[in-house]
């Protein structure tokens, strides 16, 4: 009873510190945070990381990162603005407002011609730093023969992240044993969509309806669009009332933060205005990745590989006397944002039935930001000693709480870590084994 007492008690302290201001005023104090996923990490709180319990050192990190800051995927989502602008310079309906939004969407809009979807030096930066604080906060990890192995997914803004964070690890300590790979061979783990079942459910009317339920709650592109058009009929004959338009400028206007660049179309949207777009934004990431029971509560086993993996992995080297290191693994907020749900870090589990009030439970930014990761830090006795392997978890180089029973957080014990997810994932196979079976490429060698 007194162990469950302090569990619950360090479980709430670390809560509250991470949750102590609404999203509201946390997207009042800082309009970027309204990004969601293009929110820049360099943005995003550090926090002062605990001691290592009395007698213990950290010796390995498993870790899954995101890539850092990109250019947006399509070329429409910006020349698909200039276009519309243009034609409604055209027919003699655009504002001082429109030739100014105009102006600056076509000064940003060369540099992005070819850099689709690619790292930009922002992203380089964002890397940087959380390779060098890395070292720094676990040099024990990264020193003498450590092994470390680093793997990507095969798309080019991830294997640019690994690369410019593997060139920051390996200058901290150059004798080093370091990897680095990418290939279609553990796309697996490193990438995987949903199968049958998830998608089935991540498909369903529901989800439809709950999607027409936010966009009709929160869009609201009158006064936005008013100050660009000066012909309300050319709004709703030209733009079908302007809510597909105001979202696109918010997609372009919430990821500027990913360049170095003095256009700033931001001040364009009220934050009344960036935050109703936010919420639709938070609430379809919800349906399609968290615990959402509008979508079967599951939709967070779509990692079901990359824990298994990271369990798996674990399981090679934490026996090892001696051994130090760390398995590095870049890919997507796609698979990133379910697994930190599926560990069920701080609130990223909770199951939310009205989505009209998720902002008031679910903050998608503080999972998923540009650059997001999760470390798995593992300590073990100084010196040789016998004594529990333990864990810490960080979401973002933050301390998170996990599941499980603990008299001192932020750590816990390895074997009820293991126990734990292993049995969420056997459950889940069991519940839902029309799924396909998992391949068994899972494994991996710390050096290949």
């Amino acid at each position: 009873m007194k162990k469950t007492i302090l569990t619950l008690a360090c479980c709430l302290v670390a809560l509250s510190a991470v949750q102590a201001q609404t999203a509201r005023e946390e997207i009042r104090e800082l309009p970027e945070r309204t990004g969601g996923n293009y929110l820049n990490y360099d943005l995003v709180p550090l926090k002062k990381l605990s001691k290592a319990p009395k007698g213990y050192e950290p010796f390995y990190i498993s870790h899954y990162g995101r890539h850092g800051a990109r250019w947006l995927l399509n070329d429409n989502e910006y020349k698909g603005i200039i276009d519309q602008l243009e034609k409604a310079k055209s027919a003699g309906v655009l504002t001082a407002k429109g030739e100014d939004l105009l102006a600056k969407m076509q000064a940003f809009y060369p540099c992005t011609v070819k850099r689709l979807g690619e790292l930009t030096s922002v992203g380089h930066r964002q890397h940087e730093g959380i390779a060098r604080r890395m070292t720094e906060n676990f040099p024990e990890v990264f020193s003498g023969n450590a092994d470390v192995t680093a793997r990507s997914t095969t798309v080019l803004r991830c294997e640019m992240s690994m690369t410019v964070a593997s060139k920051i690890i390996y200058a901290f300590n150059p004798k080093m044993k370091f990897v680095n790979d990418a290939s279609e061979s553990f796309q697996s783990y490193m990438n995987r969509g949903t199968e049958p079942v998830l998608r089935r459910l991540q498909n369903s009317q529901e989800r439809r309806d709950a999607m027409d339920a936010a966009n009709k709650a929160f869009t609201h592109p009158e006064r936005f669009c008013a100050q660009l058009f000066s012909s309300q009929a050319y709004i709703q004959d030209s733009l079908n009332g302007g809510g597909r338009f105001m979202n696109s400028v918010y997609n372009a206007a919430t990821n500027m933060q990913s360049h170095d660049t003095d256009v700033d179309i931001l001040d364009f949207f009220t934050n009344d205005e960036l935050y109703d777009q936010w919420r639709i934004k938070n609430i379809d990431w919800y349906l399609q990745h968290g615990a959402a029971p509008q979508t079967g509560g599951v939709q967070q086993f779509s990692q079901y590989n990359l824990l298994t993996n990271i369990i798996e992995t674990a399981d090679t080297v934490v026996n090892k006397k001696g051994w130090h290191g760390a398995t590095l693994r870049y890919g997507h907020e796609v698979a990133l944002m379910p697994l930190a749900c599926l560990l069920e870090l701080d609130s990223c589990g909770r199951a939310v039935s009205d989505l009209l009030k998720l902002d008031e439970q679910w903050v998608g930014y503080r999972i998923y930001p540009m650059a997001c990761n999760v470390q798995l830090v593992f300590y073990r006795p100084k010196g040789g000693k016998s004594g529990d392997i333990l864990i810490k978890a960080l979401l973002n180089e933050a301390e998170a709480t996990l599941p499980l029973p603990t008299d001192n957080f932020p750590y816990y014990k390895w074997t009820d870590f293991r126990d734990y997810f292993t049995k969420k994932l056997s459950d889940f196979r069991t519940n839902y084994p029309e799924e396909k079976e998992q391949p068994r490429q899972m494994r991996w060698p710390m050096m290949f």
